[in-house]
């Protein structure tokens, strides 16, 4: 087993609960881990065989630009496709988190993390 990383993917969307943040948008950073056997791709050196980061990233960033209420929703879509789209993935975890988020305070950052394993 391997683990595969795809860290600080960061997007502009349209998530929130507030029809502002719908509106003018903000800034997101999302992180991502998959766990999968590289130990064909790492005999082979065939992309084939092991699970390619660029996939990973484009379903991130086509999930971040479907607007959604929750940061719960977004994630839960990303890690629904992984599953779908790519059989070799085993368990998976993403840390979706909006930038200086609007909340009456100083904050850096609001981030939910999910994870997921693919049933037997």
């Amino acid at each position: 087993m391997g683990l595969i990383k795809v860290e600080n993917i960061r997007v502009f969307a349209y998530h929130g609960c507030l029809k502002e943040e719908t509106k003018i948008g903000s800034d997101y950073s999302v992180d991502l881990e998959v766990k999968a056997n590289l130990k064909t791709s790492s005999k082979t050196d065939k992309l084939d065989d092991t699970v390619d980061y660029v996939f990973l990233n484009r379903i991130i960033k086509e999930e971040m630009n479907i607007p959604s209420a929750l940061l719960e929703h977004v994630a839960k879509r990303i890690l629904k496709r992984i599953f779908k789209e790519d059989n070799m993935v085993t368990k998976a975890t993403v840390w979706v988190s909006k930038l200086n988020p609007p909340i009456g305070g100083d904050v850096e950052r609001v981030t939910i993390k999910m994870t997921n394993r693919r049933k037997k």
